[in-house]
C-alpha cells in the first residue's frame, strides 16, 4: 500500500499543514487532548520555519549555479584558447605541457587497420540515365565512415545476369552521394553495384551485399 503522506516535500508540507491545522483547531474531535496538540506544535513549529526558510536559499542557490555556468564557459574558452596556442609551440616541451595539465599528443601515427565493416548502399533511379548512390557504414546511424577509412570504392556491372566478375571500377567516393551516368543504349537495362571500404593505405575491405537498380530511359 503506498505512503499516504506525500514524498514531494511541497506537497508533504501543505498535507502536514492542513493535518496539523485540523487537529489543533479541536484535537478532541480526533480523540486528542489539548497537550497532544501542543506537542505537535513543538515539532511542527521548527519544520514549518525550516520549509519557510528553504524557499529563498533554493532561489540564492540556482541563481549561483547559474552564474557559475555563465563565468566557467566564459573561462574555459579562454583556457582552450590557450592551450590552443600552447600545443602548437614547437618550443615548449612536453614535461611543461603535462606540468599544466594538457595532454601530451603523440608524435607517430598509427597505421590505419585494413577495414572490417561493410558498407550498405541505397539507389535513387527516379532520373532518366542516372542513379545517385547513397552510402553508410552497415549498421550505422549516421553517415560518417569508420575509422582509418579514406572512402567508399563503388563498382557496376551492367546486364541481367552481370556479377562482380564483370563489374567495372567507378570511383572511389570520399563521401556520400555518388552520381552515376549512364549512356542512352543502356536504358531500361539493370545496374548492379558493389561497394567496399578503403583505408588511408588504399587497401580495402569486404564486400558490400549487391544493390540492383533500374536505369531509366
Amino acid at each position: 500500500m503506498p505512503d499516504y503522506i506525500p514524498q514531494d516535500k511541497d506537497a508533504r508540507f501543505s498535507w502536514s499543514t492542513t493535518f496539523y491545522n485540523y487537529l489543533v483547531a479541536d484535537p478532541t474531535e480526533l480523540g486528542f487532548t489539548s497537550a497532544d496538540a501542543t506537542a505537535l506544535t513543538t515539532d511542527y513549529t521548527p519544520y514549518s520555519d525550516a520549509y519557510t526558510d528553504l524557499s529563498p536559499k533554493e532561489n540564492i542557490y540556482r541563481a549561483a549555479v547559474v552564474t557559475l555556468d555563465e563565468t566557467s564557459a566564459t573561462y574555459i574558452a579562454h583556457v582552450r584558447s590557450l592551450a590552443a596556442q600552447i600545443q602548437s609551440n614547437p618550443a615548449i616541451s612536453d614535461e611543461v605541457r603535462a606540468a599544466a595539465g594538457l595532454p601530451i599528443r603523440s608524435k607517430t601515427r598509427t597505421a590505419a587497420g585494413v577495414p572490417t565493416q561493410r558498407p550498405v548502399a541505397e539507389v535513387d533511379a527516379s532520373q532518366r540515365l542516372q542513379h545517385v548512390i547513397d552510402f553508410r557504414n552497415q549498421g550505422a546511424a549516421n553517415k560518417a565512415k569508420p575509422e582509418g577509412v579514406r572512402g567508399c570504392e563503388i563498382w557496376c556491372a551492367i546486364g541481367p545476369a552481370a556479377t562482380l566478375a564483370d563489374a567495372r571500377y567507378l570511383a572511389t567516393d570520399t563521401a556520400t552521394p555518388y552520381l552515376a551516368t549512364f549512356p542512352p543504349e543502356d536504358a531500361g537495362k539493370p545496374a548492379h553495384y558493389f561497394l567496399r571500404w578503403v583505408n588511408t593505405r588504399n587497401q580495402p575491405g569486404p564486400w558490400s551485399e549487391t544493390v540492383t537498380a533500374t536505369i531509366g530511359g
